[in-house]
């Protein structure tokens, strides 16, 4: 696949999609962690190196930076949050997207903003966060939540249909930034239960994040507009988020 990867720091995920075989073309504003990131990719395989692209450039000059309708898949994660407005980001997101490709995004769920600061008893935050979609998050920085409507129909406006979305973080939220890493039996089962929770209702609708799957159609293997072809393990393979295809959506 000829994947874009927004936002792509110091490649985990690219990383991992290129050496599984894909094109992976990492798109980031930061001249530290592209250094880092080629640093990293010189001690690839050849093979691995080939497979990788890297652009410097700033997310919202996206149109301009990337061919219009070139990748099958565009994932923008951990990455809207940061933009007070969502819809010129979202525009060069779909705008990359080739027929019968996707976008996959990770953002901030608006829908439950006020239930970390309510899980902590922080009341006059979880207040607010009920109309205010604007939060501190854990590195010190205001970010802005998305909610599933407003960001369908934005998705929408600009010929991308959602597929799917899970939740993303719904028991683990909570979780200290310096509590340790569970046993490997215990993991797995806390796993298994973040993964169950985030596919199913009413439980991935209070998770911390939101994962985001929307095609493009490809009219001329279907026929039918506003419809995607997109093979089914990669919008719902009942891995749950954060499987399958695209790796790390934990930032």
């Amino acid at each position: 696949m000829r994947i874009l990867d927004v936002g792509c720091g110091q490649g985990t995920q690219l990383l991992a999609l290129a050496r599984g075989g894909h094109r992976v073309t990492g798109l980031d504003s930061s001249d530290t962690l592209l250094a880092d990131l080629e640093a990293t990719l010189a001690g690839e395989a050849p093979v691995v190196r080939e497979r990788v692209r890297l652009v410097h450039g700033k997310a919202e000059q996206l149109a301009r930076l990337v061919p219009a309708r070139e990748f099958d898949a565009v994932l923008c994660h951990g990455v809207l949050m940061y933009f007070a407005d969502p819809a010129p980001l979202l525009a060069g997101v779909a705008a990359a997207v080739a027929p019968g490709g996707f976008a996959s995004l990770l953002v901030r769920n608006g829908d439950a903003l006020a239930m970390r600061p309510g899980l902590l008893g922080h009341w006059p935050t979880a207040q607010r966060s009920f109309d205010d979609m604007s939060y501190g998050n854990r590195i010190g920085v205001t970010a802005r939540a998305d909610r599933l409507a407003d960001l369908t129909g934005l998705l929408a406006g600009n010929g991308l249909s959602v597929d799917a979305w899970y939740g993303v973080r719904v028991f683990t939220d909570t979780a200290a930034q310096d509590a340790p890493v569970p046993a490997e039996e215990e993991l797995t089962v806390l796993l298994d239960c973040e993964e169950r929770a985030g596919s199913t209702d009413p439980y991935r609708g209070v998770a911390a994040l939101m994962h985001v799957i929307a095609g493009r159609a490809n009219v001329a293997l279907s026929g039918r507009p506003g419809t995607s072809n997109l093979p089914a393990a990669h919008v719902s393979d009942k891995k749950g988020p954060g499987r399958g295809m695209i790796p790390s959506l934990g930032r």
